[in-house]
């Protein structure tokens, strides 16, 4: 997950692409770059190659449980990009639950009583089990 590629891929598969084509066309990216980050993608477990859902001799990549997980990590980066990189003036996209029809609630993180938890409000530790 060490390029931006790779989110952009995961980005684009959420989205529902999921032939070789799809991405390229997507992300303007190089053939060679593109098939080698998707290689990485399936080694890593994030996607997984099946066959072509409408029964052609294609191959088709598509999210693993692993990959789908990723969705709050990139809903975090697109609201992070949202409040700091747009003018209010300029037009962008926005993420809306289908059921609604409404925005999606910026993300928050909170401790296990339900507080919000800001920077110096958690740390890191060794797991212990």
């Amino acid at each position: 997950m060490g390029d931006w590629w790779t989110l952009l891929i995961v980005r684009d598969a959420l989205a529902g692409k999921r032939r070789f084509g799809e991405f390229q066309k997507s992300l303007g990216v190089a053939k060679n770059v593109l098939a080698a980050r998707l290689r990485a993608l399936v080694a890593d477990g994030i996607l997984e190659m099946v066959p072509a859902s409408d029964g052609s001799a294609y191959q088709e990549y598509v999210l693993t449980d692993k990959g789908r997980d990723l969705f709050p990590v990139l809903v975090a980066l697109r609201q992070w990009a949202h409040a700091h990189l747009f003018k209010p003036e300029e037009i962008h996209t926005t993420l809306v639950d289908r059921a609604l029809g409404r925005p999606v609630r910026t993300l928050e993180l909170r401790a296990e009583d339900g507080r919000l938890l800001k920077v110096g409000d958690a740390e890191v530790r060794i797991a212990t089990r």
